[in-house]
């Protein structure tokens, strides 16, 4: 079969769910629909799993919690958290009052249920969990193309080592991160446009400060912060990045590249025993497209009940907000089997900061792979049986029944 006769794409591969970006969205929807008994296709464009959490280094397993003492993002978001931190790989800020059984006023006063975890060692456990579960995972491979009809994704162009293919697929899930899918299926999608301050994370190791990441630049900050170009040490440079342009991407690799070199020659004219160690392999970009979605989330519904949620998130940067997620956030209405997770939902600016990070990103993704698994027509879906299956996997939807 093939689907364009000028380029002779052969159709070589299908399943029910396609999952396209194996990030911490990706593992997680790949996960919840492979469980739910699909047969389950994850391409990923780099040769190891978990996007920027990993590739990245932003080895930072933000809080599953309000900092009010309650743990609010349950399911894949606390499973992948401790998978991060298996055999005691935590590099730093043991949650021993979450591991362990503590009152909420203890726990509230306690450090958050966050982790620092090892990006080699996460990235291989992920691996592992997603082949125990029967996820067929394509690495090196480019999603380069969607065949659409009728408001219906039939089929995924790729591009790999092989060549160029097709995937016939029941339902789609974007875990790009950029909403690649959404953008090439013609389906709305809108562009962050304050751009991303320069990041430069890498690790190092020295006799006096030991294994240690070095967070140079902006990355975790709050979206107020970022929209000030000159605050001090994070300020590395005048410019802002889209993420969405390959001669851009070029050249803020080529610059975070270059702060990370003066930095190593800075630290190595004051201590010689220190080396680097690892630096990312790909562009440590936080925010660029997301779909428009039949539903919109912003900042100001904190604490407010969602009918049709799919779990719960709260504010890293923030002790005190949760959010119920809507089901609307995560598909819009010009594929009907197209379905997003991570920081590719239908959120505004302000929520966009909350939305992006680790356990956001598994909230998703779980609710996504289920409702991927399925049906392949989302606004058409019954969320109350989504909601089930979501609780029947440890999630908790509403902020009453913490």
């Amino acid at each position: 079969m093939k689907i364009n006769e000028t380029f002779q794409t052969q159709v070589t591969k299908e399943c029910d769910v396609f999952v396209a970006g194996g990030g911490i969205a990706g593992i997680s929807a790949a996960l919840a629909a492979a469980r739910e008994g699909a047969k389950v296709i994850l391409a990923e464009r780099e040769f190891a799993l978990g996007g920027l959490a990993t590739a990245g280094l932003i080895t930072i397993y933000l809080p599953l919690c309000d900092g009010m003492g309650r743990q609010v993002s349950f399911g894949l978001a606390e499973e992948l958290l401790r998978l991060s931190v298996k055999d005691d790989l935590i590099e730093d800020k043991n949650p021993i009052h979450w591991f362990d059984d503590y009152d909420i006023e203890t726990r509230a006063k306690a450090e958050r249920y966050e982790v620092r975890f090892n990006a080699q060692y996460f990235a291989l456990l992920a691996e592992k969990e997603l082949l125990k579960a029967g996820v067929e995972i394509l690495y090196g491979t480019l999603c380069c193309g969607v065949d659409i009809a009728d408001r219906h994704i039939d089929h995924i162009v790729c591009e790999n080592k092989s060549g160029r293919f097709a995937v016939k697929v029941g339902s789609v899930v974007d875990c790009t991160g950029d909403a690649d899918i959404c953008y090439r299926a013609g389906v709305a999608t809108e562009k962050f446009g304050k751009g991303n301050v320069l990041a430069a994370w890498h690790y190092s190791l020295s006799d006096s400060e030991g294994y240690k990441l070095r967070m140079k630049g902006a990355a975790d900050v709050p979206d107020e912060v970022k929209n000030k170009v000159d605050y001090g040490e994070q300020s590395l440079n005048n410019k802002r990045y889209s993420g969405l342009d390959g001669d851009e991407l070029s050249g803020q690799v080529i610059d975070s590249h270059s702060v990370m070199l003066a930095d190593i020659v800075k630290a190595r004219g004051k201590d010689k025993s220190y080396m680097p160690v690892t630096m990312p392999t790909i562009p440590q970009v936080r925010m660029t497209r997301r779909i428009v979605g039949a539903y919109t989330l912003d900042t100001a519904e904190e604490h407010t009940f969602v009918a049709d949620s799919i779990g719960m998130v709260s504010d890293w940067r923030r002790r005190g907000p949760v959010w119920e997620v809507p089901f609307g956030t995560l598909y819009g209405k010009d594929a009907k089997n197209l379905i997003t997770a991570g920081r590719n939902t239908s959120v505004t600016d302000n929520m966009w900061d909350v939305m992006r990070v680790i356990p956001c990103c598994a909230v998703t993704g779980q609710a996504a792979g289920i409702a991927a698994a399925m049906t392949d027509d989302f606004d058409a879906l019954d969320v109350t049986q989504l909601q089930e299956k979501l609780k029947n996997a440890g999630v908790i939807l509403h902020e009453k029944d913490l």
